[in-house]
Parts: C-alpha cells; structure tokens; sequence
C-alpha cells in the first residue's frame, strides 16, 4: 500500500468500517489501477471519518442488539469460557432506554446469572468461578453490574477492583480477567460505574451551584457508589485499578474513604496535569474558553501503534491527522516534554488549537458525546464507527465487530452518569481540579475510627494531635502506554510528589509508623500501547499487573504473619 504524500485521499473508493479492511481494499484497488484506466470514485470528507455506509448504518441501527446480548458476545471472547460466559439478564435487555423507559433493575430472579465454573482439566489455571451480578444499593434505581473472578477452592486474601473510563463497561477488559486471575489468592472484580454500562441509569444531578460544590457531587456520583458496593461486599482492604476517568474517580475515592486500599493502580488517569485555562474555565451554562486538540480521537488508528511496522495504517492521511495515540474520548493534547528515559515520540510537538464554537456550546450546555449518537437514529453506528473502526484495528475481525456493536449498544442508551464530564473536566479535557494538587493526599488521610484497630499495612500509630490516627502510605502505581495520548510528564510529576509526601511524613513518623510505612510511587510504560494500554498491550500489561498482585499478596502474608508472632509474644493466641 502506498505511504505518506503518494496516497490522495480523494482518490480512493468507499472504505469498509474497519482500518485493517480499509487498508486491504486500498491495497487491492492500487494493484487492480495498474491494469484498468476507470479510476476509482471519490470519498468524500464525512465518509473518510466515518467509514461505515449508510445503507449498513441504518441496518445496524434496526437491528442493533441489547446492551446485555452485546456484553455477553464480547466476554465470550475470553479464554475457556466462550459461549458459557455468564451474563445476568436484570439489565441492559431493552435495545435503548429512554426517560420512559429508563435501564431499571429487575430483580427477578429468574434472570439472574448462575456462576460458571471452568475446571481444571480444560482451564490450565482453575478451576475459576465466573460469575456476573448487580449489586443493588440504597435509594432509586441505583445499581451496579458486577462480573467477578476467582479461583475455586482457594482462599480469597486480595481483591482486585477494576473501573473503566467514560461512558465505556466492563466488557472492555475482556483481554485482561483470564490473566490476571491466574494470581493464586485473588479475585477480581470489573464494575461498570453507575450511569454506565450495564449498571442502572438514575438521572444524574448537580444541585450546588458552585464550582468546587459541583466537581465534589460529580464525583461523589460515582465514588459514594462503590464505597456502598464495598461495604455491601463486605470487602475491608482491596486494590483499586482505574482507567483514564476510572483512574480520576480511583484517586476521588481514596481520598474520600481512607483506610480501604492495599495498592492504588491508575492506568492512563485523566486529570493530573494542570492546565490553568481548565482551572478557570466556568461550569455548565456558564460560557468558556478552552484550547484541545480533541478532534484527533477521531483520526488514528490503532493499528499504527500496536503494529508500526504495518502498512495497514491509513490515519495518518486523514485531514489533521497526526501520530500518536487519539483514541479516548477524554484524551487530553500533552504539553510537556517527555523525559529522556521514557520510551515513545517525543511530547509536545503539537500545539493546542482553538476548540470549535459549536463543540464549546455543546460542553458548556453538557451535553455528551453520546447525545449526539443518540440524536441522529440510524445515523448512530456511522458515528460511532469513526471511533471503532480505528480503535479496534488491530484486533482480529470478530473480536473488532463485537466490541464495535458494543459500544454502539451502551452509547445509545439513556444519558446518565456520563453527564458528570462537563463538571468534572473543562473543555479541552483537563480537570477542573487536577489531580497533581490531590495526590500528596493518597495514603495520608486521618482513618475513621472503625479501622484504627486494624493491624494490616496503611493503618498507622498515633499521630497529630489528639492521637488522630493516619494512614502510613501505599504503593501507587501509575501505568501510560508508550504511544498514550495521557500526560506521562503528569504521571512523573505526581510520583515525585508522592515520594517527597512520604519523605515528608517519615520526618516526623513515630517509630510504629515507620515500621508500617508503606508509602511508594513509580511509573509504569506499556510497550506499543496508546491510551487504552489494557487492550493494546494486553499481553504486558497483564504481565505488570500479575507482579503488582503478587507483590501485594507477599506483603500482605508478611503482615499477617507478623501480626500472629505479636500476637504469640502478647500471649494472646
């Protein structure tokens, strides 16, 4: 396929919905114009962005599956599972919901999902139990869609709970619960974050009126949801690992509820770099200027990143198109420069462009990307093909076509949760509150009194006065992809202001406190990974994810260990 300057945009036929598609047909139409002179027809600009035909839209959109049957498809791509993936059917089996029909909990339990289990003899890693439930919790409508893996007959003595990023599911982590329950004492949770996903769609409201009051109920959406959900569990200490807004909401979380977390993991966070345009930026309604480069999810495709030495790569020809990874609703334009040691392109080549004055009305007046799909009908998975059909080029072709009916199914639904974004974040995609001036906070919040008398890591002595208890510090991990749209200059910014937190704190610790202190931080690099790294480096990121569990599963032996030789000494075994 020809490269660079030598293809003409203008000049190629109708393109198929999927880049590596594309890239055959652009193949086969350059070989078949060396023995024909009827050159091929003309693409125009919408269809270069949105690949996928009207004609197939519009059938799609008639045709289009449940939020339930599109999981259950997606998950059935999980090894030893297949057809057998265990999907409860108590929400998301309406093709679209609406203000009339809003996604609602049914708690029939005649749709409940019953727990699989994969043996042994067929699962060299079980056997495992799956199982796939909603967790109801307190007031209307509210509800979480959980799938959970364990490994049978063992005892559980570390979880590991996952969130994903805006407006996705859980299903997106399909690559990603095979290898990381392999870990022998963990289970592991996916959640799809209320107002998202398959969990329950109650309308989302921001009643104060001020700035900080609106990005503190934004948040609390969605982190009271899963403090809920872990009590409800009866979970006492976990690891969080979140995603792009589930890695915002894993920070939000633990500062809000101190005490519970083993290990934070953020793997590509929005909202750390500090962006002074986002910090002033006015609320919802109130007008704004901002800067991004956020056109550019539309334009790269996948494919280059995770096989650049393919030629199956045409995004780099599409109108304002450049290299790099483009491919997250909330990817942010990096500012910085990336660190000499760090692999990838260098940062900050690109500069910010004014945001559109229809794309700042839309932000200022909160309404999501996700309207829009719900707006045009059968224009919909035309749309949202712009999005799928270079964010999953490099996977196989029924894996591509799952996930697009996927995302096409959960983008339709009724609006919820995902109208925290416009409260949460400014136009151009920075945080309104950033998280570099929160992270000092991580492992260092007073402790409610209920978890003092807990002797495990993070539970620390007396300290401040009153004898007010504190946490001593975990380990936080922060995960980029090599090609990641994400700041990583804001990641090693933020692991230095963890580390100079637990300089800071050992200054004055008691000497229990340092014995407990726990505090740590480093960067993590995904190799041929963009922003979306749990699906672009799969294999590496289960990897780096398996070390970090078993790291904490060791540390967690050794305190319980401990804790009994102490207990022996005490004389109180």
């Amino acid at each position: 396929m020809p490269t660079g300057s030598d293809v003409d945009l203008h000049t190629r036929t109708q393109q198929p919905m999927l880049a590596s598609q594309r890239a055959a047909a652009s193949v086969a139409s350059s070989s078949a114009s060396t023995n024909t002179a009827t050159p091929p027809k003309p693409v125009g600009r919408f269809a270069q962005y949105f690949p996928l035909g009207y004609k197939e839209a519009f059938t799609q959109w008639w045709a289009t599956v449940s939020p339930a049957v599109a999981e259950h498809a997606v998950l059935s791509f999980i090894p030893h599972l297949k057809a057998a993936a265990p999907t409860h059917a108590q929400t998301g089996t309406n093709k679209t919901s609406d203000e009339a029909h809003p996604m609602t909990l049914n708690e029939d339990p005649l749709l409940a999902s019953h727990p699989v289990r994969t043996e042994s003899v067929t699962d060299p890693y079980g056997p495992r139990s799956w199982t796939s439930q909603m967790v109801k919790l307190s007031g209307k409508n509210r509800a979480l869609n959980e799938f959970a893996v364990m490994r049978s007959d063992e005892p559980v003595e570390e979880n590991l709970v996952m969130l994903h990023g805006y407006g996705a599911g859980l299903g997106f982590f399909y690559k990603n619960f095979e290898g990381l329950s392999r870990v022998c004492g963990l289970k592991l949770y996916a959640l799809d974050m209320l107002g998202m996903g398959r969990s329950t769609r109650p309308p989302f409201k921001v009643k104060c009126k001020t700035k900080e009051g609106g990005i503190t109920e934004a948040e609390s959406w969605f982190i009271d949801a899963l403090e809920e959900w872990r009590v409800k569990k009866g979970i006492e200490k976990f690891t969080l690992l979140g995603h792009s807004m589930g890695g915002y909401m894993a920070v939000a979380y633990a500062l809000r509820y101190p005490g519970h977390l083993n290990k934070l993991i953020l793997a590509s966070p929005v909202g750390i770099p500090e962006d002074p345009y986002a910090t002033a930026a006015s609320m919802p309604g109130q007008g704004g200027l901002e800067q991004s480069t956020m056109e550019n999810e539309m334009l790269q495709d996948q494919e280059a990143i995770v096989n650049p030495e393919s030629n199956f790569s045409n995004s780099s020809q599409l109108p304002g198109s450049s290299g790099g990874d483009r491919n997250n609703f909330l990817n942010q334009q990096t500012k910085s420069e990336r660190p000499a040691h760090v692999p990838g392109p260098p940062i900050g080549g690109a500069p910010k462009r004014p945001i559109p004055s229809w794309l700042r009305y839309l932000w200022d007046a909160n309404i999501s990307p996700f309207s829009i799909v719900r707006w045009t009908g059968p224009l919909g998975p035309r749309f949202v093909s712009g999005w799928t059909s270079r964010r999953f080029s490099h996977l196989p072709e029924g894996e591509r076509e799952a996930l697009h009916e996927y995302a096409y199914a959960l983008f339709r639904q009724r609006g919820s949760g995902e109208y925290a974004l416009a409260y949460i974040l400014a136009p151009g995609a920075f945080a309104r509150s950033p998280l570099i001036r929160r992270v000092v906070g991580l492992g260092r919040q007073p402790l409610p009194f209920e978890s003092t008398t807990d002797g495990a890591r993070g539970l620390g002595g007396p300290s401040g006065e009153g004898g007010v208890k504190k946490e001593t510090g975990y380990p936080v991990v922060l995960m980029y992809g090599e090609h990641d749209w994400m700041d990583i200059a804001g990641g090693f910014a933020a692991e230095q202001k963890l580390k100079e937190a637990r300089e800071e704190a050992l200054a004055t610790a008691s000497e229990e406190e340092r014995r407990r202190e726990g505090g740590e931080a480093r960067v993590v690099v995904i190799g041929r990974a963009g922003h979306h790294l749990y699906l672009d480096g799969w294999e590496e990121f289960n990897e780096k994810i398996r070390g970090e569990m078993e790291e904490t599963l060791a540390k967690i032996r050794k305190d319980k260990a401990g804790a009994e030789k102490e207990r022996e000494a005490n004389g109180k075994l």
